[in-house]
C-alpha cells in the first residue's frame, strides 16, 4: 500500500488535485460574492434609478410651470391688456371692437404653448373681458379660490381640476396695474390641458411603475394608478406592502409648487433579473469547473513531460558530467531538477556566447591595431623635408601651406596630454588652417572672416567640432555659387548666461524650408544628413552627423543644444551650436 501510494505521489498528480481543488473553492468564493453583491446593486440601481426618474419628472413639471407662469405675466403685462383693465378700472366700459382686439393679442401669446388651452381676461367685478361671453369669474371659482389670488398679489394660484371640464386644469393670478402702483385690476384665468401633466405614463407601464401627480393640498393631478389613487398610503417608507405585494416607494417634492410625485415600483419587477443572474452564476461556475478540469490536466501532463524526458536523457548519459539525480521519497518528478539543469543549460549557453563575443572582439582589435600602426611622426618629417626643399626652391607660398597641412594633421592625429578637449582658441586657429588650404583650391573666389571675443577664446571644447561645419559651409555653400563666396565664423555670448553660441555662416545657394526641416529631422534621429541636406557629398553628411553626436554626447548633462540649421534659398546657410562657459 505505501509502495502504491509513493508511485500515485507524482508531480503530474499533485498539479491535477492542486488546480482542481483551487479552482472549486475560488468558483465558490466567487460565485457566493458575485451574486451577493450584484443583487445589492441591483437593488440599490433600481432606487436610485427611481429616485432619478422622480428628480427628472418633478424637473419637466417645475419647466412647465415656469412657461405657464412665464406666458400668464406676458399676457397680463401685455400694454393692451393693462390699458384696457386700467380703462375698466376708471368706470369706462370697453367697446366690442376693443374686446376683439385684445382677444386676438392674447392668442397671438397662447400659440407660444402647446398645453395652455386658454387665458381668460376678467375685470375686478368679474365680469368678462375675454372671451366675448357674459360669463363671470364666479361661475368658474369658488370665492376662496378667488381670494387664493388675491393673496398671491399677482403670483400665479393653482386650482386644480376645471369643475366644468375634468380635461383641463385652472390657474389664476391677480393681473395688477403696472404704471399705478401695482392696484389690482383684473384676474386673469389660465385653462391647462390635463395631458401637459403627462409624467410618461407609456414608458412606466413599460417598466412596470406606477407614477401619481399630488398638489400642495394632496388632491390628485394626474396618475396612472388607476381609481385607488386617492387611496395610496401616506407614507415616506421606501418600502411598502400594498394589497400583500411589496413596493418600493419614492417621493420627490417641488419647492416651486410644492406638488409631490409619488412613484411605485413593485420589487419583483426590480429584481426579476437575480434569478437569471442566479442560473448564469451556477452554470458559468460548471462550465468553469470542467474547463479548469481539462486545462489542468493537459497543464500537468506539459509540465511533468520535459521533467520525465530530462530524466530518461540523464540516465542515458554515461559518458560526461551529466548523472542521474539521487532518488527523494517526497516526489517522483523533481522541480529543482529541472531548475537546476536548465541553470546548467543557460550558463554553458551564455558562457560560449560571451567566449565567442570576446574572440571576435580580439580579433577585430588585433587587425585595427596592425592597420594603425603606420607612426604618424614619419608623416611629419615628410612633410617637413618638403617645406625645406621648397623653402630652397623660394616657394613660400607652397611652403607656408605645407607647414599649414602639417600643422592640420598634428592637430587632428594628436592631442595635447591625450585629452579630447580644446580650447575656443585652438579650434580657430585649425579652422583657419583648413581654410588656407581650401583657399589653394578655390583662389580668389574664397574668403572669409573670424570674430570671437578675446574672453571666450580660453573656452574648453570638445576637439574638431569647427571643422566639419567650415568644411560643410565651403564645399557646399561657396562650391555651390557661381562667383566670389565667404564663410564667416562668430562667437558670441548667447541669451543665457555663462553659454557662447558659435556659428559658421556662408553665402551660397541656401536650402528651402522642407531640405531644412528634413536635415534637421536626420541629425536629431541620430543618422546622417545624406539626402536631406543641402549637397549630396557623403562626408557632408557623415560630418554634421558626426558633430552632433559628440555634442549631444559631451554636452548631455549641460545647458547646451544640438546643431542648429537655418537657410534661405539665394540667401546662405548658419550652422551653429551652443557651449557653456568653464572647462571641461
Amino acid at each position: 500500500m505505501r509502495t502504491r501510494l509513493r508511485n500515485a505521489n507524482t508531480l503530474r498528480n499533485q498539479i491535477l488535485a492542486v488546480c482542481v481543488l483551487v479552482m472549486a473553492l475560488v468558483l465558490l468564493f466567487v460565485g457566493f460574492y458575485t451574486y451577493s453583491r450584484v443583487s445589492t446593486v441591483i437593488t440599490s440601481n433600481a432606487e436610485r434609478q427611481l429616485q432619478q426618474t422622480a428628480i427628472e419628472a418633478i424637473g419637466r413639471l417645475e419647466t412647465l410651470y415656469r412657461q405657464v407662469d412665464m406666458l400668464s405675466s406676458q399676457v397680463m403685462t401685455a400694454s393692451e391688456v393693462q390699458q384696457l383693465l386700467l380703462q375698466e378700472s376708471r368706470g369706462r366700459r370697453s367697446t366690442l371692437g376693443q374686446r376683439q382686439s385684445l382677444l386676438q393679442s392674447v392668442r397671438t401669446l397662447q400659440v407660444y404653448s402647446d398645453g395652455i388651452a386658454s387665458f381668460d381676461l376678467f375685470t375686478r367685478d368679474y365680469r368678462s373681458l375675454s372671451p366675448l361671453d357674459e360669463s363671470r369669474l364666479t361661475d368658474r371659482l369658488q370665492p376662496e379660490q378667488i381670494a387664493l389670488a388675491d393673496r398671491g398679489s399677482g403670483r400665479l394660484a393653482w386650482i386644480g381640476e376645471d369643475p366644468k371640464d375634468p380635461a383641463y386644469f385652472l390657474a389664476v393670478r391677480s393681473v395688477r396695474l403696472m404704471d399705478h402702483s401695482f392696484e389690482s385690476a383684473g384676474y386673469l384665468l389660465v385653462r391647462i390641458e390635463r395631458s401637459t401633466f403627462d409624467l410618461g405614463a407609456d414608458e412606466a407601464q413599460e417598466r412596470r411603475e406606477f407614477m401619481t401627480l399630488l398638489d400642495g393640498e394632496g388632491r390628485v393631478i394626474t396618475s396612472d394608478y388607476g381609481d385607488s389613487a386617492e387611496a395610496l398610503p401616506d407614507s415616506a417608507d421606501h418600502n411598502l406592502d400594498i394589497g400583500g405585494e411589496p413596493y418600493l416607494q419614492v417621493r420627490q417634492t417641488s419647492q416651486l409648487t410644492g406638488w409631490k410625485l409619488v412613484i411605485l415600483a413593485p420589487v419583483k419587477s426590480l429584481t426579476e433579473g437575480i434569478g437569471a443572474l442566479r442560473t448564469a452564476i451556477v452554470a458559468a461556475g460548471a462550465v468553469g469547473f470542467l474547463i479548469c478540469l481539462v486545462c489542468s490536466f493537459f497543464l500537468s501532463a506539459m509540465i511533468t513531460r520535459p521533467i520525465l524526458r530530462l530524466i530518461k536523457t540523464m540516465r542515458g548519459a554515461r559518458l560526461g558530467e551529466l548523472r542521474p539525480s539521487p532518488e527523494v521519497h517526497s516526489t517522483v518528478e523533481i522541480n529543482e531538477l529541472t531548475k537546476t539543469y536548465n541553470q546548467l543549460v543557460g550558463h554553458m549557453n551564455d558562457l560560449i556566447q560571451v567566449i565567442y563575443e570576446k574572440e571576435l572582439i580580439r580579433s577585430r582589435t588585433e587587425l585595427k591595431a596592425l592597420q594603425a600602426q603606420i607612426d604618424p611622426h614619419f608623416l611629419y618629417n615628410t612633410l617637413e623635408a618638403l617645406f625645406w626643399a621648397l623653402q630652397d626652391k623660394e616657394e613660400e607660398e607652397l611652403a607656408n601651406l605645407v607647414v599649414a597641412m602639417s600643422d592640420l594633421f598634428r592637430y587632428t592625429i594628436g592631442s595635447e596630454h591625450g585629452s579630447e578637449w580644446v580650447t575656443l582658441r585652438e579650434e580657430l586657429d585649425h579652422a583657419e588652417r583648413y581654410m588656407q588650404l581650401m583657399k589653394l583650391r578655390f583662389g580668389d573666389r574664397l574668403e572669409w572672416s573670424l570674430s570671437a571675443p578675446p574672453d571666450s577664446l580660453e573656452l574648453r571644447m570638445p576637439k574638431l567640432l569647427l571643422q566639419p561645419l567650415v568644411e560643410n559651409a565651403i564645399l557646399h555653400g561657396v562650391g555651390a555659387k557661381k562667383g566670389p563666396g565667404s564663410v564667416s565664423l562668430r562667437v558670441e555670448p548667447a541669451g543665457e548666461p555663462d553659454l557662447w553660441s558659435v556659428a559658421v555662416e556662408d553665402d551660397g545657394p541656401g536650402m528651402d524650408a522642407e531640405l531644412v526641416q528634413a536635415l534637421s529631422d536626420s541629425l536629431g534621429a541620430g543618422g546622417p544628413a545624406d539626402g536631406a541636406g543641402k549637397g549630396k557629398g557623403k562626408g557632408s553628411g557623415m560630418a554634421l552627423a558626426n558633430v552632433s553626436k559628440r555634442l549631444q554626447l559631451y554636452y548631455k548633462d549641460r545647458p547646451a543644444g544640438g546643431l542648429r540649421i537655418e537657410s534661405r534659398p539665394g540667401e546662405g546657410t548658419t550652422v551653429g551650436f551652443d557651449i557653456p562657459g568653464g572647462t571641461a
